[in-house]
């Protein structure tokens, strides 16, 4: 209980949880303890966190935690000396690390009466402490007193790249699963031959930084009966000796998403009782081992994404209990039919794509499995009859394709059973405009579809329609009556050709929360009704011909992210009322008039602004230093798109930016500021150069003045600025220098003096600086005076000329003279030549040996 009571006291509890633990009520019945029912002691503590996973969540942001046990975590509760069972997974902890009260008297002390205390905690069985996403572990060296574990999962922990995890692990002889994935974990131990586990059966160690250019050996010598193994740099073929003892035991061994290479060695085929098999998204080349056709027990096999070329072995028919078998995206070669898979009876899932392989089935084969899901890609001719015979059948996707789907009615009838389809790069013909879609999942981008707007039921989370033919209004799809109530999240109609209006039905669909129509002929204004979109996060809109002003409705969008409205006619003033939640700001290329508004200084998370060729006046802001993303050397990761939790599917958007002088589309939010082409004025205030975290700033064609400081050279993340066409004076900062990611500069047409500093990055082309006469230095032609010849520039007459030019042809006889005087006598007499080379070897033994010395003293 004084244990418990200890943890609960250490902990913050925000949901109450612990609210049960008092002393005065039996500690058995607490909340998530567990006790013996003959001794009454502890063995089970259960205390995971389980959040609710919304429908929607942004990539890359993690479950709400605020509601879970966090602070630092001791684990004094491995002191309970009969637990078996602890669970503290999901939570957010910020520290894990042992710390005993009976540590210090147990360092270099005798056990004696301690020994319970300072002995290993050898009940604990199964411990789980994963997905404390924020949690710094100093060591791992606890974990080696828990000598009958069996299970242990540090999933999702960051483990410090020092930690010799292996080493910790292998002290662990019971140990049956290991999980370490996504612990940013460096070192696999290449050349390790021998790790000694006793019990493994489940290695998982997905998605790390681990590299290697073999495969680790020590994966295949896990065996507690050999005390030591050296192979030396013996190459294993073929079958092992039976003496030498292996993993026969594991099950399941997931190595995916690391920068592994090499190809996969033969004795993968000992693995005897193996059921999951995951290398995807690895760097691995060579054939696929044909050895693996061994593996009867194997139930997955996952290859994906990696550099696996040759063909597809026969050997992998043998595989009679496989479910799962996903060998896309590797450059393999040869024919795939019927041969490759009549025996695989249990398959589940089919993935394979390769631009050299063909697909050649029977049209009149009935395979002998009934499907789940099924990727393939680089399709040519009809598509595989045999796919129509899958009524189990609910993921479809088939890519970079040009695969016929003729007749189409047949195909989107039997797409009305898919729960998820996408068809995207297959260049699919035909008019949609009478098509039912029913998925919930629905990809048909890059394709040459045309006519108007297919029919979507109510089931539709995500429907994409991007880069096609479409062409009609977009009101079917708004304002259809539906029988039951839209689930519609995600709608991407860019690069279309839809016009007409933008229609005020949008309060039909509430569930929206991404809507991109970027690039269409759409014309009016931006409906008022988008503003009862409660959840938009994203809204792009870019490039039609809307006008008037931004609806003050699309205040109530509280959690809206991107907001994208460049490339139309609109006009008005700079919205003010947007919501903490913004990330970027783009309104490129209107009409729109008056200051920038201070409130965009009190959008902490703001990462793009974008207000380029626009008619904006006045001064830029002097409190963007309150933007905290920009301020702080923040380099954006952050993907752009939704996760969606039915079931759980990752929809991605973009960011369009004209940077380093082209129009490209990010993935991820850029930390960009562009406020060119207005009529901005005054000067750049200093906080501007305080944004550490910039990665591109343009504030070219406005009327700014003033100086470029030395503060400059603390945007360190800067990739692109560009300050043409202003009034900027003075010299160039020394410290610009120091931007060693700048790949773009542009100072041409200002009033810039002085020399041009010397750096890389500074000195690629003139182009930078043309139209500032008084610069001077590399790259330009123009040499400073300081590098130039001093000359008096006064007349001296003729007779000054003469006296110089008798004075330079003494000189030029005296030295010929001279030089042939003592060069020729070393030359013709033998003695003199004999002791003039003595004495250059004797300086040159004595500068050698002084520089040696110096050497040594250093």
């Amino acid at each position: 209980m004084h244990t418990l009571l200890r943890f609960k006291q250490e902990v913050t509890d925000p949901s109450n949880l612990l609210s049960s633990w008092f002393p005065r009520l039996d500690c058995c019945h607490w909340t998530g303890v567990k006790c013996d029912n003959i001794t009454g002691r502890v063995t089970h503590l259960h205390l995971p966190c389980h959040t609710n996973q919304p429908n929607l969540v942004d990539i890359g942001e993690n479950d709400d935690k605020s509601q879970c046990l966090t602070g630092e975590l001791s684990l004094t509760l491995l002191e309970l000396e009969l637990l078996s069972y602890l669970n503290l997974s999901n939570n957010d902890f910020k520290s894990i690390q042992y710390i005993s009260v009976h540590s210090q008297k147990c360092d270099g002390m005798p056990k004696g009466n301690l020994s319970h205390l300072c002995a290993n905690s050898t009940h604990l069985l199964f411990l789980d402490l994963s997905y404390n996403y924020d949690a710094l572990v100093p060591s791992l060296q606890w974990i080696s007193r828990l000598s009958s574990l069996k299970y242990l999962n540090l999933g999702g922990i960051h483990l410090h790249k020092d930690i010799d995890w292996l080493q910790l692990a292998t002290m662990l002889p019971s140990l049956v699963e290991l999980h370490l994935e996504s612990c940013q974990l460096e070192n696999i131990y290449p050349y390790l031959h021998y790790a000694n586990f006793t019990s493994l059966q489940v290695l998982n160690l997905a998605d790390n930084s681990f590299i290697s250019n073999e495969f680790p050996s020590w994966l295949f010598n896990l065996s507690s009966d050999i005390s030591h193994i050296d192979l030396g740099q013996n190459k294993i073929h073929g079958q092992l000796p039976k003496t030498l003892p292996n993993l026969r035991s594991i099950k399941s061994l997931v190595l995916s998403l690391n920068y592994l290479k090499g190809i996969i060695p033969n004795w993968f085929g000992q693995l005897e009782q193996i059921q999951e098999l995951d290398l995807s998204h690895n760097y691995f080349s060579g054939p696929i081992p044909a050895c693996l056709g061994n593996l009867s027990s194997l139930i997955e096999l996952i290859l994906e994404s990696n550099e696996l070329n040759g063909n597809l072995s026969d050997n992998l028919g043998q595989l009679f209990n496989l479910e799962i078998l996903e060998v896309s995206e590797n450059p393999l070669t040869g024919i795939v039919s019927e041969r490759n898979l009549f025996s695989l009876t249990n398959l589940k899932d089919f993935s394979m794509s390769s631009p050299a392989l063909s697909f050649d089935f029977d049209p009149k084969w009935v395979p002998p499995f009934q499907l789940i899901g099924i990727y393939l890609g680089y399709l040519r001719g009809k598509l595989p009859a045999w796919i129509f015979a899958q009524s189990s059948l609910k993921y479809l996707y088939i890519g970079h394709s040009t695969v016929s789907l003729e007749p189409l009615d047949k195909f989107w009838n039997f797409a009305t059973q898919l729960q998820y389809f996408s068809l995207p790069n297959n260049s699919i013909n035909g008019d949609i405009s009478n098509v039912l879609l029913c998925s919930e999942y629905v990809d048909l981008s890059f394709n040459n579809l045309r006519g108007g707007m297919p029919h979507i039921s109510s089931k539709v989370v995500v429907l994409i329609l991007y880069n096609n033919s479409l062409s009609g209004s977009i009101s079917p799809l708004l304002c259809d009556k539906m029988t039951d109530k839209s689930n519609l999240v995600f709608l991407s109609l860019s690069y279309n050709n839809f016009s007409g209006e933008l229609t005020d039905c949008w309060s039909n669909l509430k569930s929206l929360a991404f809507i991109s129509i970027r690039h269409n002929n759409l014309t009016g204004n931006i409906p008022h009704a988008i503003g009862s979109l409660f959840d938009l996060r994203y809204l792009y809109l870019q490039g039609n011909m809307l006008f008037g002003e931004v609806p003050f409705s699309l205040k109530n969008c509280k959690n809206l992210r991107i907001l994208d409205l460049s490339y139309n006619n609109l006009y008005g003033v700079i919205p003010s009322w947007l919501g903490q939640s913004v990330k970027g700001l783009q309104l490129r290329s209107n009409y729109f008039t008056g200051n920038i508004p201070t409130q965009i200084c009190q959008l902490r998370s703001l990462m793009t602004i974008d207000f380029a060729s626009n008619k904006l006046s006045g001064p830029i802001p002097n409190c963007l230093s309150n933007i905290t993303t920009m301020l702080f050397g923040y380099v954006s990761t952050h993907m752009i798109g939704l996760i969606l939790n039915f079931p759980r599917m990752i929809a991605t958007g973009g960011i369009l930016m004209l940077i380093k002088g082209n129009q490209l589309e990010y993935p991820t939010a850029m930390v960009a500021i562009d406020l060119s082409s207005n009529n901005l004025s005054g000067s750049v205030p200093l906080e501007m150069y305080m944004l550490s975290g910039l990665q591109s700033l343009n504030l070219s064609h406005n009327q700014l003045v003033g100086t470029i400081p030395q503060e400059i050279g603390n945007m360190l993340q800067l990739e692109s600025i560009d300050l043409s066409r202003n009034n900027f004076s003075g010299e160039i900062p020394e410290s610009m220098a120091a931007l060693h990611f700048l790949a773009v500069l542009n100072l041409s047409f200002n009033k810039f003096v002085g020399k041009i500093p010397s750096g890389t990055q500074l000195g690629s082309t003139n182009l930078s600086y043309i139209g500032n006469p008084d610069l001077c230095g590399l790259p330009l032609s123009k040499i400073c005076p300081h590098n130039e010849k001093i000359h008096n520039t006064e007349p001296m007459g003729e007779e000054h000329d003469e006296v110089h030019s008798w004075f330079y042809m003494g000189l030029g006889m005296g030295f010929s003279v001279g030089f042939w005087g003592v060069f020729g006598t070393i030359l013709f007499n033998k003695r003199c030549r004999h002791a003039y080379f003595r004495f250059v070897h004797r300086m040159c033994d004595h500068v050698i040996k002084k520089n040696i010395r110096n050497l040594r003293n250093c």
